[in-house]
């Protein structure tokens, strides 16, 4: 693996993490309105769970 690959799967991982805590950010919120959209949170586990994944 050469310099250059290594750098760019880091930032890939660095991107993946943020998009992570991102989503967590959004869950959490969604889930403290008084009427949470059930359906957009399960999506968003959803999406969370796959870039854990994709983290390991």
């Amino acid at each position: 693996m050469t310099d250059q690959e290594e750098q760019e799967l880091r930032a890939e991982l660095a991107k993946f993490k943020e998009d992570h805590r991102d989503l967590d950010d959004a869950i959490y919120a969604l889930e403290a309105l008084s009427m949470p959209d059930h359906l957009q949170i399960k999506r968003l586990k959803k999406r969370k769970l796959h870039l854990r994944d994709r983290i390991q």
